[in-house]
């Protein structure tokens, strides 16, 4: 299959998971299902902005009570020539026209004199957020200033589309999750990269198993995994350890995908499993998973979880190296201002190249340049212009209705490109 049409199917092929409602502790990370409004206006009553005095009328003032934040309001309206010593954030009571800051004034017994100084230092109920304003629209991403916000607010839940659960299946007998391999042996680099690709695609991550190259042991998997998506690196050729077909077969999954004219990454696999399930089968070379992940698991998890595809923007990348006349090509790359340079160092077993670049520069078969298709990775772009960070990290507000900002073509950001459409046709 060719890459464009594996990168497009993947986001297609799924329907969201539906919606929940969370507690706001449960909430970060998911995108809103309806807009946020606000339960209570913020301030929900008159409160000092200052530490001082509530003065009614001309001064001097008379002190006759004094009140924190988090009393009770101070009982009856202030009368003129009257003062409460206030703290900030205490409820101001009614008569009161002004708070006189400690700095502006003079006490002497219950005597208190000075000017406001031509502020009232009184934060009036509603003057930041009137009840029942909408503060977000739906498809907003929970961050944590969001979460902060819905809970000044009053708000105690929020109305979220569900998260992807993944579970995640490392293969291989020769990996060695810990120490120096020896003799035989290989670091595993896969079960620590999925993670971080798996939050950042929209996915919770629920557990990781590392299986032996036994068939049974991926038959158990299968079977016993109630993760929405089941990430299994490794396994996913033809040789003698590799069950994951042959497992897959057994429960009569429909392969979506299965293999990638593309460089690295070619034996990666999307199944559906009659249970509603999927398994994303990676390559076992590191850049090479990396590439697959990028390929299909990412747009799955984005459209389980209501995100937008990922829009994939264009551009120049210079020098341009040779291309694969049947596949397509991903190569590491960083940015140099409004370009990008190939790193190097990107063979399929090693994640050198992918741990300095950006982005990955998508080559089409073929490939003549400048232009090149761009994959950003996270934690990329330090190099990045503006205009080329517009373009490539596009701020999500709305779901389904943000796209890229930038003089270079971009295709459309509602589902990943067609490969008539990544090819430069109509």
């Amino acid at each position: 299959m060719a890459w464009p049409d594996a990168h497009r199917i993947a986001w297609e092929i799924a329907e969201p998971l539906g919606q929940s409602t969370v507690d706001l502790a449960a909430a970060q990370g998911h995108l809103l299902a309806q807009p946020l409004h606000a339960a209570v206006p913020l301030p929900s009553c008159d409160t000092a902005a200052m530490d001082g005095y509530a003065v009614a009328g001309d001064g001097p003032w008379t002190v006759v009570g004094r009140l924190l934040a988090g009393d009770r309001p101070h009982p009856g309206p202030l009368q003129p020539g009257q003062a409460v010593e206030i703290a900030t954030g205490a409820p101001v009571m009614s008569g009161a026209a002004a708070v006189l800051p400690v700095e502006r004034m003079q006490r002497h017994g219950d005597i208190v004199t000075g000017t406001p100084g031509g502020r009232s230092h009184i934060r009036y109920r509603g003057e930041d957020i009137a009840e029942g304003d909408e503060l977000l629209p739906e498809g907003a991403v929970v961050t944590p200033a969001v979460l902060g916000l819905a809970a000044s607010v009053g708000n105690d839940t929020l109305r979220v589309h569900r998260r992807p659960r993944v579970r995640v299946a490392v293969t291989g007998d020769e990996l060695r999750r810990y120490g120096r391999p020896g003799p035989g042996q290989v670091r595993d680099a896969i079960g620590p990269m999925l993670p971080g690709l798996i939050g950042c695609s929209g996915g919770d991550l629920v557990g990781v198993d590392h299986l032996s190259d036994d068939r049974c042991a991926f038959d158990r998997m299968l079977a016993e995994t109630e993760a929405d998506v089941v990430v299994v690196s490794g396994s996913t050729s033809v040789g003698a350890a590799d069950h994951l077909r042959a497992a897959l077969r057994a429960r009569r999954a429909h392969l979506h995908v299965n293999g990638v004219a593309c460089r690295p990454g070619h034996p990666q696999l999307l199944a559906g499993l009659p249970d509603g399930r999927y398994v994303v089968g990676l390559p076992g070379n590191p850049f090479a998973a990396l590439v697959a992940a990028l390929t299909i698991l990412e747009p799955l998890l984005a459209r389980l979880g209501s995100r937008p595809a990922r829009p994939m923007p264009t551009a120049a990348l210079v020098p341009g190296p040779s291309a694969h006349p049947r596949d397509t090509v991903l190569l590491a790359a960083v940015w140099r201002g409004g370009s990008l340079e190939q790193v190097g160092r990107d063979r399929p077993g090693s994640l050198w190249g992918a741990a300095l670049a950006d982005a990955l520069a998508v080559l089409p078969p073929g490939w003549r340049g400048p232009d090149v298709g761009v994959l950003a990775l996270a934690g990329g772009s330090p190099g990045l212009s503006a205009e080329a960070r517009a373009a490539t990290f596009p701020r999500m507000l709305r779901a389904g209705s943000y796209g890229p900002r930038s003089g270079a073509r971009s295709l459309s950001c509602s589902r990943p490109p067609s490969l008539a459409e990544f090819e430069g046709g109509p």
